[in-house]
């Protein structure tokens, strides 16, 4: 029987909270995008979105950005990472990432990553010990967690301080503590794809007072800090102020008012992701060549997306598979390439930074396979990709690796 075609979209977000689009309503009826653009006594719509973000994250400070990338730039700045300055990092990550560090002027370099999709930690503790680095820009790439306790005990012993890419782990937790709440810094996306959207935005939570008054100036806020809804007291800024450079990478009011409903649905909408991907995860390990990783007891994941490993795939089974799940609908995007395609690039096309040898991550790039999982899909539909997957295997040859 052939497989059934899938008619969902990949891409389809669900829609703006109403109160959210009638929120942004009101800010373009005003004329005060700007977020500095307030009248007396009046909480703009970003500090609005700052103090109830910090509130929802559990963090004492947060700053409103124009995307993600420029929230990880601005931390590092803000952190002390100069030109050039060594910035470890994940091996698989998106490219905005390792961008941000040679953006500052910095080098990336990279670190190993495990068959479960994060971190090696051993590789890592070699790499802060051979090169020196005080800095580790830690990429919770596709929502996946490390050991978080061990990497923090590693870190402290090497004097590296964490710069967490929480990008895909907004709401996700290690041992009852939210991502982004370890290292110095947490730093979110807000861009379609993430777990709220405004189009592109970005986050920066910390509880350190000193960090987010930097941070502040950095961004380009015209000496008016105390308009901001979560941040330090007037003291912090008294260096920061005349110290840091503007940077002009303000959110504005419009987005802020898009995402301050949607914060008080993210509890429920982890769950809701958690559904989807744990449906079509379970239906997925029933396959004989796919691989899951493994997600330790600890975490608490997002499931937004879901990934899965062909161990020992050739490059040409990989494109047949791709491009039959597509032919029914399903699409499948594909690390292992050798050119660069949408989302999925790899070290080897980051030709601003210098080659590094990665053979363990790039054998599990290889073989990684990785797919959206939106809130407009429901559990029915789980089902269908899962067997347009499962067929797409089959007429591929994929069979499991000895």
């Amino acid at each position: 029987m052939p497989s059934p075609r899938f008619r969902g979209s990949f891409t389809q977000q669900a829609p703006i909270p109403e109160v959210g689009i009638a929120a942004a309503v009101e800010v373009m009826r005003s004329g005060r995008l700007h977020r500095y653009n307030t009248g007396p006594g009046e909480v703009s719509e970003a500090a609005a979105l700052e103090r109830d973000f910090a509130a929802w994250q559990g963090a004492r400070y947060c700053l409103a950005l124009a995307s993600g990338g420029q929230a990880m730039q601005i931390a590092m700045r803000a952190a002390g990472v100069g030109p050039g300055d060594t910035v470890l990092t994940n091996a698989f990550t998106l490219a905005p990432v390792p961008g941000a560090i040679a953006a500052l002027g910095a080098r990336p370099a990279l670190v190993e990553i495990t068959l479960d999709l994060v971190l090696d930690l051993d590789d890592f503790d070699a790499k802060a010990r051979a090169t020196g680095a005080r800095f580790l820009l830690l990429s919770h790439m596709r929502g996946h967690l490390c050991d978080m306790d061990r990497l923090m005990a590693i870190a402290a012993a090497r004097g590296v301080t964490v710069i967490e890419d929480c990008a895909h782990t907004m709401g996700a937790a290690w041992a009852g503590r939210r991502s982004g709440g370890f290292g110095l810094v947490g730093c979110f996306s807000t861009q379609t794809y993430k777990h709220m959207n405004s189009g592109e935005g970005g986050l920066l939570t910390s509880d350190d007072a000193g960090f987010m008054a930097r941070a502040t100036i950095l961004s380009g806020s015209y000496m008016l800090h105390d308009r901001h809804g979560a941040g330090p007291e007037a003291a912090a800024f008294a260096d920061a102020r005349l110290d840091m450079p503007n940077l002009s990478a303000r959110m504005d009011n419009l987005r802020a008012a898009l995402l301050r409903p949607q914060i008080g649905e993210l509890d429920a909408n982890v769950v809701r992701w958690n559904a989807r991907h744990d449906r079509l995860a379970d239906r997925l390990r029933g396959q004989p060549a796919i691989r899951l990783p493994v997600r330790p007891p600890q975490e608490r994941y997002v499931g937004s997306s879901v990934q899965f490993t062909v161990p020992g795939i050739a490059s040409g089974e990989a494109a047949a598979f791709v491009a039959r799940a597509a032919a029914d609908g399903v699409e499948i995007k594909w690390f292992g390439a050798a050119e660069p395609a949408g989302f999925t690039s790899s070290h080897r096309s980051w030709r601003y930074m210098e080659p590094q040898a990665l053979p363990r991550t790039d054998a599990v790039l290889a073989g990684l396979f990785d797919m959206r999982l939106p809130l407009t899909f429901d559990l029915a539909d789980c089902d269908v990709i899962a067997e347009i997957i499962a067929d797409a295997a089959a007429e591929a040859g994929l069979a499991a690796a000895e």
